[in-house]
């Protein structure tokens, strides 16, 4: 290759350096790398002339320059000539000192070079750079630079030097007057003072062992003196901070003597450099060097500078470290360092000014402190050994702090402390409280919320690390066993600590084990001298409500329980035995249950249970009265946790039971009565309960207390003038009263039997009455309270239990019974009716349900009322699982309470619909209580329907047990009863369907009982429909509708005639209920019950088909729907003209009954086939459209579909919906198909008539006989077909103008591939169309016939000649798109019948000659579709054929290679592959190949992926005839369609067999290549720069006479300025391969 090529190609790179696009600069650089590794001594030379030549080159230019030098000397300096060498360092020496100025990207670049040679040649470099470092004379900036940057790159090469250096260095220093001099000699001497003492460090390693640190103290000392006494203070801080590191890093070099005198100015000096700076790391490292080197000497100087010392390192560790900001954590790290220097010397002064510095209270300075103390602790242990007593008393100012982030860092340090002994020391104990208060913290944030500072340290942080703390201190710092236990059980009782019981039972658990295990006596705990300890009692009472709440306070319900059985022995010895046993099993009951899953009440009572058997095994009257006496006390540390007090209550009470003390007992309840919160409804429950346990015992006393309290001062009122204070007054008092008419009732439930029949009347309920009923002046007042409610009727029930517990009474009268009921109903009437939070309800209706039974009988209108009260309050209760709103006054039930209060309420209100129907049994008794229900019975809601159903299914069935016939009776009501019952056996609601058919059973025995059957007659019809019922256990659609058919029958059968119209008519409104499945069963029901009995029914036809046609309108389900258009045909069997002649001129689009009344028309075979001919034989005659004036397009027109046409697509659409049309659809498929194609041509693009009282243009006319074309492939069960024409969406296709041949050509194909047999019938038909007038028409048919030529089944059926023959023909059709779908079908010749190609060669290949130079081809379509088919008809002919014709058809190709038009470049690349098998052989076809080969190669990067595919595939097939065997195996190999080719490596390799095997051809393909430079293509473009980089790296040296280098160059360098960024990548990659 030319020396010059080279020299050009290297310079055109060094021009485009500085490209706008970084890829491209960096492949410039690459590619100068590249040639540089390869020539570097050339390639150096070259850069180096550039810049001598252009001593203007912009900055930036230079610098890549210099740069690619610094590269290419970096990675062959081992090779490159010394002379080169020689002249590189003179030339970097030059740019770097050639501006006196300061130019840092430039001068950096040169230095580097500088530094990168001195790696090898620090001789030859010192020479120069010494050269421009003289004595007496200020160096360049970068000269200074370079030789710190040598001295850390080349330590051992440049050590020796230093000497010397400093010694020119130092008079300089004071001669350097600008800040960036001062810099960069301090930055220096930091760099050669660093050196040094790596040296130093690594003398065995060293060149020179005898370098001593005294060689440079005198140097290093007059340099420190400079720094020191004159920069430091510079008003610059870049350069403040390079001199404080200088002087750090220099003060280990220095004399001892001399730096001991500095050190008194020195630390100051860099102090004070603090404030100037914000960067404190090198400060702070500096500093940390000069104490290190102070230290290290022994200084006696340091001490004065303590105090100074300590205030600006702790201002320091004060500073907020960011631990996403490095530098700040380096430097916290090292003022910590400094601070263990310090300690290290200093103890005593460190300590004092730290624990002085604690009781400063900013959260910064404390947290500084804090850090400081735990490093030292865990650093410094041996000298902080006589500090503890003094640390551990002064930690105590900051635990009170009230900051997190403190507190944070005081656990740190505790837990520190922990592990270094300190917490044994007298103090120690308030470190733990410290812990076990924030073991109790509560959450910061409720769930979901984000905390907004990013430092924020939260209480459940805190908390979790308080945990971790207490948990490793417990196991693993052994000597603080006896510190924590017992201490820790302080903790449990005090309530602000219930947080933290979790994980301190866990620790005591820990320890306890151990003591108990290793028989240690402090195991055993002295109550009477640990005087901070709660008694036994009360921490056993603790433990146990703790268990009642097992999921409360993190969990703390098991760990209470395992602590409770440690603890035995120290509660009472006599319990050991007793817990051992019944511990484990509950807490096994817990380890399976949760939160959820624990059945509290029972729960609760295993916890009594265990209190009852413990008092039992204590057996001490003394220690169970202390219990109960400590238990009273101890209620009030619940106030803020309910639940838990109340079962404290029961704890009481179950203790007092065991109390043989009277006085005591009596005491206890006067407290309990006294210091109760009245107005909390869980805890006058709570109080009752306990009162009543009591009162097992107790009854005497209990009585006597309850009334001793009623008479007491607690209910007078207390007077005011004002009486300011009566409201409150008023509510205590209702609240006081209350919770003694709830004790009463407990008390009566409680007390033994025998005892308390004779206290009931005279003592509870009179109390009971009079704390209820109040009076006011002499007037008695019922409360409004509704808590006096709610515990007046609980009690009576209490009572009512305990009253059913001990006798039954007979026939008791009761005279004020409406009275009573009147009460109980304004009762229910003042609950709200959208909740169900009180047992109110049920207990009224039980009340009143027994009352009814009582004389006097209820008037008509109370029983009415009575019953429209409770049905609708039941009823009107949102569902069991709805959870209700929270109001001021209630307290949300949990789910199961809720679930026991909804059952309670519902069995209530059955047994009271039961107790009023007993009073009348008759039809119409049963009517006034079913009214009632009736509505429910319908109702959206499921559970009103369950409600109402079951309780219908309740009283039927009492009514037929009950039911005695006197004489025979009409049982008027059956008709409206079924109507409403039957719909329901189809009930979504399992519950709702077994109930109906308990309804109807009923129903029908009832009324064979008033036909006079006899009660034990058994009805086998009726019988059979218990058996319904397990088959709607979990039905599906098809057994609904059997069992709906078979209830039919029987209710059919017992149905007497006058009853039947009623039935019917509820049956359609039961065609519109709330549930879908009832509206179906309801058709069901209704067309069985037709089918069976319409007979009789006929002269109410007009008005069912009224009431039919209104409900159709507001049916939405679709099977209803259906059921109803068999409804219709069951009728219109007798009418079917008026139903066809009122159906055609309905209104269009046809409104959704009009279609289903079509589509019911299709069940009948022939009606249907009647329909379609008629249709078949208007739509040929009719005009499809009219052409009306368009006024929105001047001159235009429209297409508008004819009425009466359309109407008929449209019904015969929805005729053929009906699945059973098949068979007269069937029946004249071809007829019918061609028909319905030919419609849909004529529908495309035609817009629908427009009808001022209806939106008709709605109605898609093309979309209409798609749809109906669509349903007969269904019907003639063409699946496949309809499959292949869904799956590509061919349908949409069709309906659309632009895209309706592609929709016709899919619709062929299927028929061709799956429906073979009907296409001769189908084709006849269709043939009289390609004359038709309507020009779309004629598109669409000659598109299906150009597609079937596509298939080989047509000349299976020997319909070739006549589609060629239609084909022939529409060649000259005057219509464009006619004459190319034409060539198109003659194309698809050669792939449906190839063998048929040779028997019309002729034809074809003049037919697609033409096509290839049709004029009036607008879109270039036709010419596409000639060089398809004939690339598709060239597969098949034969040679002889073709022979004469190759090379003018390849000739007539070339052209379209380079089109614009994808298409076009696609099918002519495939053209010539298919060309190839007819010039194997041929020297001029192998020319013609070569000829193109190179398009074809740069084609394989075309941004079309098509013409990708078909490059690849002509050059595979091409393969052989290129001529060498390297490259067709290449090409057959990697060029497949769905492999990635890597086009680089592809071309690379190629070009190597190119020059192999073509040496000849390489001028011809270089210079088809650089044609190439100029593609319209950026992408070609770029592939043309890669192909001749690889054949100048693959090309041998003997070679190059063939290539035009000049040319190449030229055309290379003018691509490096291509627009596009890609394309001067390749280039500058090309240019890589000059070498």
């Amino acid at each position: 290759m030319d020396e010059t090529d080279v020299e050009q190609v290297t310079l055109a790179l060094l021009d485009a350096a500085t490209d706008k696009d970084a890829e491209v600069q960096e492949q410039v650089r690459k590619s100068m790398l590249t040639l540089g590794k390869q020539q570097p001594d050339r390639v150096l030379a070259m850069c180096q002339d550039y810049l001598l030549k252009h001593p203007k080159l912009v900055v930036s230019h230079r610098v890549v320059i210099l740069q690619t030098i610094e590269l290419i000397v970096g990675s062959r300096i081992e090779v490159i000539s010394y002379p080169r060498i020689k002249s590189i360092i003179s030339l970097a020496s030059d740019e770097m000192t050639r501006s006196k100025e300061v130019v840092p990207d430039w001068q950096q670049a040169a230095s580097n070079i500088l530094v990168a040679v001195g790696n090898k040649y620090i001789n030859d470099i010192m020479e120069e750079i010494l050269s421009k470092f003289q004595p007496g004379v200020l160096p360049h900036f970068f000269v200074v630079k370079t030789l710190a940057n040598l001295s850390d790159s080349n330590v051992y090469g440049m050590v020796p030097f230093l000497n010397a250096i400093l010694g020119t260095m130092l008079p300089m220093l004071s001669m350097a007057k600008q800040d960036n001099m001062k810099w960069v000699f301090s930055s220096a001497l930091c760099h050669f003072s660093d050196s040094i003492l790596e040296y130093l460090a690594n003398l065995d390693k060293a060149p020179d062992p005898t370098v001593r640190k005294d060689t440079f103290s005198s140097e290093i000392c007059s340099a420190f003196d400079i720094l020191f006494n004159n920069w430091l203070q510079s008003r610059e801080s870049k350069l403040r901070l390079t001199v404080a590191e200088a002087v750090g890093s220099m003060c280990h070099l220095m004399a001892s003597d001399k730096l001991e005198e500095q050190i008194t100015r020195l630390i100051p000096a860099i102090l004070s450099l603090y404030k100037k700076n914000n960067e404190h790391y090198i400060i702070s490292k500096s500093l940390c060097q000069v104490l290190d080197a102070s230290v290290n000497m022994g200084s006696r100087v340091l001490e004065t500078q303590l105090d100074s010392l300590l205030f600006a390192l702790h201002q320091q560790v004060s500073a907020p470290v960011e631990y996403s900001n490095p530098p700040t954590v380096k430097n916290h790290n090292e003022v910590l360092r400094c601070f263990s220097l310090l300690a290290n010397s200093f103890p005593d002064r460190l300590i004092m000014f730290v624990l002085q510095k604690l009781e400063n209270s900013n959260e910064r300075s404390r947290m500084g402190s804090l850090a400081v103390l735990r490093h030292l602790i865990n650093s410094t242990t041996s000298t902080m050994e006589s500090k503890k007593l003094l640390i551990v008393a002064s930690i105590r100012q900051p635990m009170a702090d009230h900051s997190n982030k403190v507190k944070k860092r005081v656990i740190q340090v505790i837990s520190a402390m922990a592990h270094h002994g300190y917490l044994e020391l007298e103090g120690g104990e308030l470190l733990v409280r410290f812990i076990v208060q924030h073991c109790a913290l509560h959450d910061t944030y409720q769930r979901g919320q984000k905390p907004t500072d990013p430092e924020e340290v939260t209480n459940e942080a805190l908390r979790a690390m308080c945990d971790n703390a207490l948990h490793l201190l417990t196991t693993t710092v052994g000597r603080l066993a006896d510190v924590l236990w017992p201490k820790l059980l302080y903790y449990l009782t005090p309530p602000q600590y219930s947080n933290a019981t979790t994980p301190l039972c866990k620790s005591l658990i820990v320890l306890g084990n151990k003591k108990k295990e290793n028989k240690e006596p402090s195991f055993n705990i002295d109550f009477t001298q640990e005087v901070n300890l709660s008694s036994p009692q009360t921490l056993m009472i603790r433990l146990l409500v703790n268990a009642a709440f097992p999921f409360n306070s993190r969990g703390h319900g098991a760990p209470s329980l395992s602590l409770l059985q440690i603890l035995s022995f120290n509660i009472h010895p006599n319990t050991e035995i007793l817990w051992e046993k019944e511990i484990p099993p509950l807490l096994t009951t817990l380890e399976e249950s949760t939160a959820e899953s624990l059945d509290k009440k029972h729960w609760d009572e295993k916890l009594l249970k265990l209190l009852s058997k413990t008092l039992a095994a204590v057996d001490d009257d003394k220690w169970v009265c202390q219990l109960a006496a400590e238990a009273t006390k101890y209620l009030s540390t619940y106030n803020n946790a309910l639940e838990e007090k109340s079962f404290l209550y029961r704890c009481i009470g179950m203790t007092l039971q065991q109390c043989y003390n009277k006085e005591l007992v009596k005491k206890q309840l006067q407290e309990i009565l006294l210091t109760a919160r009245h107005n909390d409804a869980v805890e006058r429950e709570g109080v009752a309960m306990g009162i009543g346990l009591c009162a097992n015992s107790h009854l005497e006393g209990t009585l006597a207390k309850l009334d001793e309290f009623g008479k007491s001062d607690a209910f007078k009122k207390s007077p005011s003038i004002f009486n300011l204070l009566k409201e409150r007054n008023d509510v205590e008092v209702e609240k006081v009263k209350s919770t003694l008419i709830l004790c009463y009732g407990q008390v009566a439930l409680n007390a033994p039997p025998e005892k308390i029949l004779t206290r009931i009347d005279q003592d509870i309920l009179r109390c009971i009455s009079k704390h209820f009923n109040t009076k006011v002046l002499g007037i008695k007042v019922e409360t409004k309270d509704l808590t006096m409610k709610l515990s007046l009727i609980q009690s009576v029930g209490l009572i009512a239990r305990a009253i059913s517990e001990c006798v039954k009474k007979q026939g008791y009268i009761f005279s004020r019974k409406q009275e009573l009921i009147t009460v109980m109903l304004d009762f229910i009437k003042a609950e709200p009716a959208d909740a169900l939070r009180t047992p109110l309800r049920h207990l009224v209706m039980s009340t009143c349900a027994n009352l009814m039974p009582l004389d006097p009988a209820l008037s008509e209108n109370e029983s009415f009322d009575l019953l429209k009260v409770c049905v609708n309050s039941v009823f009107s209760l949102p569902p069991e699982t709805h959870t209700p709103e929270k109001t001021k006054e209630d307290e949300i039930l949990d789910p199961e309470q809720r679930k026991a209060l909804y059952k309670d309420t519902l069995a209530a209100l059955q047994e009271l619909l039961k107790s009023v129907l007993a009073r009348d049994p008759t039809p119409d008794g049963l009517q006034s209580v079913f009214k009632h229900i009736e509505s429910g019975l319908s109702s959206g809601q499921d559970h009103e329907r369950e409600r109402a159903v079951t309780a219908t299914a309740h009283i039927l069935a009492y009514y037929l047990d009950n039911l005695t016939v006197k004489n025979i009776v009409s049982f008027h009501n059956l008709g409206a009863l079924l109507g409403r019952l039957a719909p329901r056996c189809s009930d979504p609601q399992r519950a709702v369907r077994t109930a109906a058919i308990d309804c109807i059973y009923a129903l029908l025995y009832i009324q064979l009982r008033y036909e006079g059957f006899a009660l034990d007659y058994k009805d086998e019809g009726v019988d059979s429909l218990l058996t319904l019922k397990d088959r709607l256990e979990y039905p599906d659609h098809s057994v609904l509708y059997k069992t709906c058919s078979d209830l039919t029958k029987v209710m059919s059968k017992r149905l007497p005639q006058q009853q039947l119209t009623t039935l019917v008519f509820m049956l359609f409104e039961g065609l519109v209920d709330s549930q879908s499945n009832c509206c179906r069963a309801s058709s069901v029901i209704l067309n069985t019950l037709l089918k069976n009995r319409g007979a009789g029914l006929q002269e109410m036809v007009p008005e069912m088909l009224e009431v039919l046609h209104v409900r159709l309108q507001s049916i939405t389900e679709e099977q209803v729907r259906v059921a109803v258009g068999q409804t219709v045909l069951i009728l219109a069997s007798q009418h079917l003209q008026t139903v066809i002649n009122t159906l055609v001129n309905q209104p269009l689009p046809y409104d959704s009954w009009t279609s289903e009344m079509w589509m019911a028309l299709g069940a009948d075979p022939i009606v249907a086939n009647q329909i379609i001919e008629m249709v078949m034989e208007k739509l040929v005659i009719m005009a499809p459209y009219v052409d009306k004036k368009d006024p929105m397009v001047r001159g235009g027109s429209t297409k508008v579909a004819t009425n009466q046409a359309l109407a008929m697509t449209c019904g015969l659409k929805e005729l053929l919906l009906n699945g059973q049309s098949q068979e007269p659809a069937v029946s004249v498929f071809p007829q019918l198909f061609s028909c319905l194609t030919v419609r849909l041509g004529a529908s495309v693009g035609v817009s629908a008539p427009k009808d001022n009282t209806k939106h008709t243009a709605s109605v898609h006319v093309a979309g209409v006989a798609a749809d109906a074309l669509r349903i007969l492939l269904a019907r003639a069960q063409l699946d496949e077909v309809t499959k292949r024409l869904d799956e590509d969406n061919a349908w949409d296709a069709m309906k659309e103008p632009n895209t309706h041949v592609t929709g016709v050509t899919l619709l062929a194909r299927a028929m061709a591939k799956h429906a073979g047999p009907r296409l001769p019938a189908i084709v006849e038909c269709l043939c009289p169309s390609l004359n038709n007038i309507y020009e779309c028409q004629r598109i669409t048919v000659t598109a299906f016939f150009s597609e079937l030529l596509n298939h080989h089944v047509v000349t299976e059926l020997m319909l070739i000649d006549v589609l060629m023959n239609n084909m022939m023909e529409r060649i000259s059709d005057p219509c464009c798109t006619v004459r190319m779908l034409a060539v198109r079908g003659l194309g698809n010749i050669a792939v449906g019948s190839p063998e048929k190609v040779n028997k019309y060669a002729k034809e074809l290949l003049a037919a697609m000659s033409s096509g290839m130079e049709e004029k009036d081809d607008p879109g270039k379509l036709i010419t596409l579709e000639a060089m398809s088919g004939l690339s598709k008809v060239l597969l098949h002919l034969d040679k002889k054929n073709v022979h004469l014709l190759v090379v003018y058809i390849f000739m007539k190709i070339k052209p379209f290679l380079e089109s614009e038009n994808d298409e076009i470049r696609c099918a002519s690349i495939h053209l010539m592959g298919n060309l190839s098998k007819f010039g194997s052989g041929e020297p001029v076809f192998k020319d013609q190949i070569h000829n193109v080969l190179v398009s074809l190669l740069l084609h394989l990067v075309d941004p079309n992926p098509q013409v990708v595919k078909a490059c690849k595939y002509a050059m595979r097939v091409c393969a052989p005839v290129v001529g060498s065997e390297q490259i067709t195996a290449m090409f057959q190999n990697h060029l497949h369609d769905d492999k990635s080719l890597h086009y680089g490596e592809f071309i690379n390799d190629l070009t190597k067999y190119l020059i192999q095997d073509f040496p000849g051809m390489l001028n011809f393909y270089h210079i088809s290549v650089i044609q190439f430079f100029k593609s319209n293509w950026s992408e070609v473009r770029a592939g043309a720069a890669m192909f001749i980089g690889f054949l100048l790296g693959n090309l041998p040296e003997e070679h190059f006479s063939h290539l035009n280098m000049g040319t190449i160059t030229k055309g290379l360098v003018m691509l490096l300025q291509d627009p596009d960024p890609v394309v001067r990548v390749k280039a500058a990659e090309a240019m890589g391969h000059f070498h």
